[in-house]
């Protein structure tokens, strides 16, 4: 059996760190050090820092350095599951981030830095399981955001900046300690945006815009209108049809003469 090259549990070499990267299904490359047992950031990753995916999760690392700006191709960062208290500024640097999972850690709201704004493109954030007792308002300037996660945190609200994120399709606020049980679900109502329901008068629209709609009313009414009206038959699977016998013999005698 083939000598494993991976060093003592939480030791990470640059050896080690490149027979750990993996090309992902969409052909970018993936560095996976998950569950390495790492207690401090490996520097000698920063000379692979031309991968596109980073995992760094369920580990013991507390501190990220500054120096993780270097990774600037990098749009996938996993850090969920270790001791990270804080988060460098340096991340706003990072502008090429599409996804950022800092959860289950030791964050507070005074370790995440006014920076992340800087994420103009970033979609996926979570910050949950954490320490939080507020969300930065600077979340709000994430125009590009779809999903956020801060569920099982220490937050009494959630800022309106929020709620009117452009993107928003899916919140996870459960779990924390709003001052009335259903302020979640009233929050959460709030961002629902329906995709195809749009409620406008009559007078609000253009002539063409109009049209449109009155034909398509037209046509759902007629839809309604034959399902309401049209008998329905009744069926009987496994029942032969009175003349289906005559028929089959029929066709059989012509075929006979013919051949």
């Amino acid at each position: 059996m083939a000598k494993s090259e991976k060093g003592p549990k939480g030791k990470i070499t640059l050896k080690v760190a490149k027979n750990c990267i993996k090309i992902t299904s969409d052909g970018k490359k993936r560095l996976d050090l998950s569950k390495m047992g790492i207690t401090t950031f490996p520097k000698c990753i920063l000379r692979l820092n031309d991968v596109d995916e980073l995992d760094l999760s369920r580990n013991l690392i507390r501190k990220i350095p500054d120096s993780i700006s270097k990774f600037q191709n990098l749009r996938w960062l996993d850090l969920h599951s270790n001791y990270i208290d804080k988060l460098p500024e340096s991340i706003g640097q990072m502008t090429s981030l599409l996804y950022l999972n800092v959860s289950n850690n030791q964050l507070t709201s005074n370790g995440l830095p006014v920076e992340l704004k800087q994420l103009k493109n970033i979609r996926t954030v979570n910050l949950g399981l954490n320490h939080l007792d507020s969300v930065p308002t600077t979340l709000g300037a994430l125009k590009e955001l779809h999903e956020v996660g801060l569920h099982d945190n220490l937050l009494k609200n959630i800022p309106v900046s929020i709620s009117k994120l452009p993107k928003l399709k899916k919140l996870n606020i459960k779990r924390n300690p709003f001052p009335k049980p259903d302020e979640s679900e009233t929050f959460i109502d709030s961002i629902r945006r329906p995709e195809n329901l749009y409620v406008v008068e009559e007078k609000d629209l253009c002539a063409a815009c109009l049209r449109k709609c009155q034909n398509a009313r037209d046509k759902l009414n007629r839809i309604k209108n034959m399902a309401m009206t049209t008998p329905r038959k009744t069926i009987f699977p496994n029942l032969i049809s009175p003349n289906s016998m005559a028929k089959d013999s029929e066709d059989w005698k012509i075929l006979s003469t013919s051949s």
